[in-house]
């Protein structure tokens, strides 16, 4: 094959995932917020947050911080957000990056987060906490620095990407044109059921087609692959020592944990409970959600924790 050729079928390649990656970006509808409630931002250094907000004020506030993946959003929560709503102060916000949040092209890092987290449960006295996966770290680590009542955290973890992150990866994601077509590979349909069929649910069906067509068009939003480009080479891993931070706490820790999870695996979580003495609460038949899959039960968990 000479130059020219080589240099043709390169031209013609990238022209191609030009337009493919045109065609995904104008395909995504416009996000509505996820939950039911009142809408609106916080504005912190320069972006708007957005979030969810029900019940009543004047009752104990709870924060739900959604955990991170390339289609994270507060949307999380639906199966117990209105249930809460009748008898807590429930505050949902959308995570910098992710959901109707601004998105801008960030180097997002966990310093970030926890940044974020601890600033955002400032604005409220003493809240509880539900916090899920990695943001569960970030949550702890707020909760060193500022005032929360109790924390209940869904199958924490510190490091949910490579370690040491890779830097090639992060580059390459945020990249134009291959960088977004990989980006887009890795948040497609297909890809996005095959994470909750192996590692979100235990029964994927659970999931629901609306839910994961929603999955699909917060993932597909402008600047959607910025914060996730950083989780999957693993600059959002917490320098922290999850069970240390948890230990130094005062406060209550409740721990929920689905029995079939593979990526924190249920062994994670008895040496994490047995280490900082927090109650640990085991869902069968679940993996990483099982607040979505059995609300019901994790709503008499979690309100049973809140009224200690």
């Amino acid at each position: 094959m000479n130059l020219r050729r080589a240099i043709g079928y390169t031209a013609a390649g990238l022209g191609g995932l030009v337009a493919v990656n045109r065609q995904l970006r104008n395909s995504a509808p416009e996000l509505e917020a996820p939950l039911t409630g009142s809408h609106d931002v916080y504005r912190w250094r320069g972006m708007d947050i957005a979030y969810t907000e029900a019940g009543d004020p004047g009752t104990q506030t709870v924060v739900l911080l959604h955990g991170i993946n390339a289609a994270g959003s507060s949307g999380e929560f639906r199966a117990v957000f209105d249930e809460l709503a009748e008898e807590y102060h429930v505050v949902a916000p959308d995570l910098p990056g992710f959901g109707c949040s601004d998105r801008p092209p960030l180097r997002y890092s966990a310093a970030l987060y926890e940044d974020f987290v601890t600033e955002f449960l400032a604005e409220y006295d003493e809240p509880a906490v539900v916090a899920s996966s990695l943001t569960s770290a970030y949550a702890a680590t707020a909760a060193t620095e500022t005032a929360v009542s109790s924390l209940f955290l869904i199958c924490p973890t510190a490091i949910a990407g490579p370690e040491p992150p890779k830097g090639w990866l992060h580059t390459l994601v945020r990249s134009p044109i291959v960088g977004e077509a990989l980006y887009n590979l890795i948040a497609s349909k297909p890809s996005i059921r095959y994470f909750n069929d192996d590692h979100g649910y235990y029964d994927a069906s659970k999931a629901g087609q609306e839910w994961q067509d929603y999955e699909w068009a917060t993932a597909h939003q402008p600047n959607a692959r910025y914060a996730p480009a950083s989780f999957i080479s693993g600059y959002l891993n917490s320098d922290i020592d999850l069970a240390e931070t948890l230990s130094s706490l005062s406060i209550p820790v409740t721990m929920v944990w689905g029995r079939e999870t593979d990526i924190t695996p249920l062994s994670d979580g008895r040496e994490l409970a047995q280490e900082t003495d927090a109650r640990l609460v085991v869902f069968d038949r679940a993996m990483l959600l099982p607040h979505v899959e059995f609300p019901e039960e994790f709503l008499s968990v979690a309100t049973e924790a809140l009224q200690e």
